[in-house]
């Protein structure tokens, strides 16, 4: 009986499709457990034999089934150093810490600049063992949409801004960009400040883009402009990532060109924020005396400069569980609907807005 019982039998005893029972006994493609479990203990079930890698005896006692060339890795895809300085540092422990108890590994992967350009794949990349993707700090659309064709469930931490294009077909995770900066801009304007302006490139990542929104839409809801020159949201040619001396000059550029000076300066984030405030340090522009100034991350630095820096506070290990939830969830069910999740923040008043 059992030579006779063929993947197309069970296939119609399940009421499935025929690639379905196959990639399910030869371990290939993207199959959620459940329905790997059922087709592999319902082919037993028929005297089916020709395994090539599940525990026989184990499965036909009803234990687990794990394969021995189950994917058990988690890569980490990213185009930057995150130093202690990143939130993602606090999230990627968590993150780890959480991989572990379910059995999978973790293994990072950096992609230099000629990589990502030529959209290549890292040489210590293994598609075979790689249960699944997370991406931090992977802003190239043309190289994420060629993550997405891998077919390996994929979790992009932040990613490429989305205006006009279409969703990258993967799940993302986000902090909370918007209610913060709405708050405070409320506040701002409850003090009399209404001259309010933003720094950042907004084309950097999808969470710029959104903090950026989020000032535009306080502005608009309480009856303000959005002044054109108060606001530098492009980081000047030639200049590849803010951050640098060359940004600085770009923006010591363009506040120098100002007539007026904006009352109050929302900045992408905190690294954003403290290239301003060197930048007014040599232009004699006093903070908060004659500008006040936010930032966004809740970085250690943001607590230790002078003077320290009204944030938002990123809740790093909150991002690490969800992460974790997200893309073991995907690789468990790779047909859900692609999902995107915001995690809290908190907003800190400092030094730099006058408390």
């Amino acid at each position: 009986m059992a030579d006779r019982v063929t993947i197309q039998d069970i296939a119609d005893e399940l009421g499935v499709s025929r690639n379905t029972v196959s990639k399910a006994i030869n371990n290939t493609g993207i199959l959620a457990d459940a329905t790997r479990e059922r087709v592999l203990k319902k082919a037993v079930e028929m005297g089916y034999k020709q395994f090539s890698y599940v525990n026989l005896p184990a499965l036909e006692k009803g234990g687990p089934i794990l394969p021995a060339t189950a994917k058990k890795e988690i890569a980490l895809f990213t185009s930057n150093f995150i130093g202690n300085s990143h939130f993602a540092s606090t999230m990627l422990d968590k993150f780890q810490r959480e991989l572990s108890v379910f059995g999978y590994s973790f293994t990072m992967h950096r992609l230099p600049e000629h990589e990502i350009a030529q959209l290549q794949l890292p040489a210590s990349y293994d598609r075979e063992r790689t249960a699944g993707i997370i991406c931090i700090e992977m802003f190239d659309r043309e190289y994420c949409s060629m993550l997405c064709r891998l077919d390996t469930p994929l979790l992009f931490v932040d990613s490429p801004v989305y205006d006009r294009m279409p969703p990258l077909k993967a799940d993302h995770l986000y902090m909370d960009n918007q209610s913060h900066i709405q708050q405070i801009v409320r506040e701002m304007i409850r003090r009399g400040k209404t001259r309010i302006g933003f720094v950042g490139d907004i084309s950097h990542c999808q969470s710029f883009f959104e903090r950026f929104m989020a000032y535009q839409n306080a502005m608009y809801l309480a009856g303000l402009p959005c002044p054109a020159e108060c606001c530098i949201t492009e980081k000047g040619p030639g200049v590849k990532t803010p951050g640098y001396a060359a940004y600085r000059d770009y923006l010591a550029e363009k506040f120098s060109k100002m007539k007026q000076l904006p009352e109050v300066l929302l900045c992408a984030n905190d690294f954003v924020a403290m290239d301003v405030l060197m930048v007014f340090r040599d232009l004699g522009i006093r903070v908060p005396k004659d500008v006040y100034l936010c930032g966004f991350d809740d970085s250690p630095e943001s607590r230790v400069i002078s003077p320290s820096l009204t944030t938002v506070h990123i809740h790093s290990q909150i991002m690490g569980v969800s992460a974790v939830q997200l893309l073991l969830s995907r690789i468990k069910e790779p047909s859900l609907n692609y999902r995107t999740v915001h995690t809290e923040t908190s907003l800190i008043y400092r030094e730099s807005t006058n408390g």
